[in-house]
């Protein structure tokens, strides 16, 4: 087991995605058809040898309870390892209370009693691989007091509009993490990952929590910039963030590529999720499949192209699905023409026809509900 525990933290408050964040957090999303984006996070953590591990959740937490389970799934070792759902309480007041530090600072009794030295901090809302096992050997050995991960990017302009950056020296010291703004190109992403002693961690909660209510755990750092010795490493492989419906939308579809595919999924390290019981996929005569991912337990009678169709769904003769995310048990009648939508858990496609909507401003059908 190493040397550090894992804090697999929420998504800030300033993100929201209206209608399928109304039935679980962002970390739950089902993501592939199969996956949750939870599992990569804690999937990486548990390759790395980490396997006492915090998620932290703050409204509609059942979905992901339900999915973690004990974490047995993640490979964990209940004897020596632990999984724990830990929870804090949004304010209602006012969104700017409901931050990180806020979160730990509810919980600060069990960041006491953990007895490893080291805490890696990772977010619940990005899809990579780190192998962090390493990431701690190296911030051992470099004797910062903090390491950041960031991914170097060349659109920053228009895309990761939510996300902040990292500015660095020539040394690959961080000089500050900002807001990125939009107004170059190439910007090293934050990817909301630290590294650290669990006591200095303790020491910048309690201090954010005396200087504001409000202060996230990225602000206190910033502040005690000139004190600490922080350094950035560079994240390498496949790299995304669900920070919007658009960027969720987009996600999905981006890792039908295959070689998107194969920079994400290695055979060494294995991304571990719930399974179920289910009979393959039935392709029924006269149905057509392109360029798209299907889970187990589907039946397809209509014509896909370009979809990620989660398990159980039902897709009738004459139907047609381009650019589309179908999720779990979903029911789609015959002939019905969708493009560019977003279907929710078990929801019921009957008597609407057509629902067409841009690539660049995909629709959403609520979960549960029958059209």
């Amino acid at each position: 087991m190493a040397k550090a525990y894992g804090i697999v933290t929420m998504a800030g408050s300033h993100i929201r995605i209206d209608g399928m964040m109304d039935f679980r957090p962002v970390s739950a999303f089902s993501f592939l058809g199969r996956y949750r984006i939870i599992d990569f996070p804690v999937s990486s953590l548990s390759n790395s040898d980490i396997e006492n591990i915090h998620v932290y959740v703050s409204q509609n937490p059942r979905s992901l309870a339900e999915h973690l389970g004990s974490g047995r799934v993640y490979n964990i070792n209940s004897k020596r390892g632990n999984l724990q759902l830990l929870f804090n309480q949004d304010s209602n007041l006012n969104d700017i209370y409901n931050t990180d530090i806020q979160a730990y600072y509810d919980n600060m009794d069990v960041i006491e009693r953990v007895h490893q030295p080291y805490v890696i901090i990772v977010p619940g809302n990005m899809v990579y691989l780190q192998d962090y096992a390493r990431l701690l050997s190296e911030h051992i050995e470099s004797g910062a007091d903090i390491t950041v991960l960031y991914h170097k990017v060349n659109n920053a302009k228009s895309e990761f509009r939510n996300c902040e950056v990292v500015n660095l020296n020539r040394q690959k010291g961080v000089k500050s993490i900002e807001k990125n703004e939009g107004n170059l190109d190439e910007r090293n992403i934050f990817m909301n990952t630290y590294v650290m002693k669990n006591e200095l961690f303790m020491e910048l909660i309690k201090k954010a929590k005396k200087t504001s209510s409000i202060l996230r755990l990225v602000d206190i750092i910033n502040m005690e910039n000139e004190d600490l010795d922080i350094r950035g490493i560079q994240h390498k492989g496949y790299f995304d963030v669900i920070t919007d419906f658009k960027s969720y939308f987009d996600s999905n579809l981006a890792l039908l590529d295959i070689d998107a595919q194969q920079e994400l999924f290695k055979s060494e390290w294995p991304i571990y999720t719930q399974t179920t019981d289910a009979c393959p996929v039935h392709y029924c005569n006269g149905s057509s499949v392109k360029n798209s991912m299907v889970a187990n337990g589907c039946v397809i009678e209509g014509s896909i192209e370009n979809c990620v169709i989660g398990r159980g769904v039902e897709i009738k003769k004459g139907a047609v699905l381009k650019n589309c995310i179908v999720s779990s048990h979903a029911l789609i009648s015959e002939g019905v023409h969708l493009e560019n939508q977003v279907v929710d858990k078990y929801a019921k496609i009957l008597n609407i026809k057509e629902i067409i909507a841009t690539a660049d401003k995909p629709g959403y059908v609520r979960r549960n509900d029958v059209l």
